[in-house]
């Protein structure tokens, strides 16, 4: 039950952010489809690549290790702090603009590098109003612990001595 809610979660969070909203930008402003610099816009699909395989693994994550989802309705249920979220503590975040940049490049498209910025600009929101206030209410000090050592969107840089 746990991995079908964390499918159907993915497909309409991520999915509408990255797939959905794209495609209707793209396909309403005709963006960059036949642009003279179309062999340019290829390096846009490590990216892509990039931020879906991050993504994937951070969802598993919540899943296997938190025994949740991403959607806030259903978290996970114990604190993640391994993978990508041992170095930085929103890396589904990143992930996803991580994709958007790489369709706007592979798109030439605008439209899809500003969804890209109101994205990370609502979700830095998102994260300081409620997300990280919930968290701390939810694992206490050792979410404190891990938000003092791991940085929010770059990593923080450690020194072995430590």
């Amino acid at each position: 039950m746990l991995l079908l809610r964390s499918v159907f979660f993915t497909i309409i969070l991520p999915g509408t952010i990255t797939v959905l909203l794209p495609y209707w930008l793209v396909s309403s402003t005709g963006a960059g489809v036949f642009s003279k610099y179309r062999v340019l816009s290829y390096l846009g699909v490590p990216l892509i690549l990039i931020g879906a395989a991050g993504l994937l693994w951070c969802i598993w994550s919540f899943f296997s290790e938190g025994r949740g989802t991403l959607a806030p309705v259903d978290p996970p249920k114990h604190l993640v702090v391994c993978g990508f979220y041992r170095y930085v503590r929103n890396p589904m975040y990143v992930s996803v603009m991580t994709i958007l940049l790489g369709e706007s490049v592979l798109f030439m498209s605008v439209p899809v590098l500003i969804e890209a910025g109101v994205f990370i600009i609502l979700a830095h929101t998102f994260v300081t109003c409620y997300e990280e206030p919930a968290l701390r209410r939810q694992f206490g000090e050792s979410y404190e612990r891990y938000s003092q050592t791991v940085g929010r969107w770059i990593p923080r840089y450690r020194s072995r001595a430590t």
